[in-house]
């Protein structure tokens, strides 16, 4: 399937897949996974997820996209702060292959958002200003703007 970029959570389809979060913090921010405390510098991030429940990829990314939430992954800490600036999508794919393919983005803390997760050192990457992403995703992106 190919990688779509939304906007917005109803762009997004309703079908399951992985997704890759766009989130810009705008003041540094102390979070905590488990024991490890640390602080995330303002920038933008990208996490990693799967949506395989009910109402797939347009429910996981309006929740993670809506502020008033209970807490439940280690993203909520990001996202009751964070702007999200769209969502990378991909029907059917896979969060881990989404993440192996932002390898060259650092790692801001180990095990963020990758507790389940054996392959990954966390689901969670710093963006840089000026680091490019992928050629499919910085497609996906330019598409977006046009429809």
């Amino acid at each position: 399937m190919p990688m779509i970029f939304c906007v917005s959570a109803s762009d997004a389809p309703s079908s399951p897949g992985a997704y890759v979060l766009w989130l810009q913090l705008g003041a540094p921010l102390d979070v905590r996974i488990g024991k490890i405390s640390a602080t995330l510098p303002a920038g933008d991030y990208l996490y990693c997820g799967s949506a395989k429940g009910p109402g797939g990829l347009r429910a996981r990314l309006a929740r993670h996209m809506r502020k008033n939430k209970r807490a439940h992954w280690h993203v909520d800490q990001l996202t009751f702060v964070a702007k999200a600036l769209g969502a990378f999508v991909e029907e059917g794919g896979d969060e881990c292959a989404l993440n192996a393919a932002l390898d060259d983005l650092p790692v801001p803390i180990a095990g963020f958002g990758s507790s389940d997760c054996r392959r990954c050192a966390a689901h969670l990457r710093f963006w840089p200003e000026g680091a490019a992403l992928p050629s499919r995703w910085e497609n996906a992106r330019k598409a977006a703007r046009f429809t």
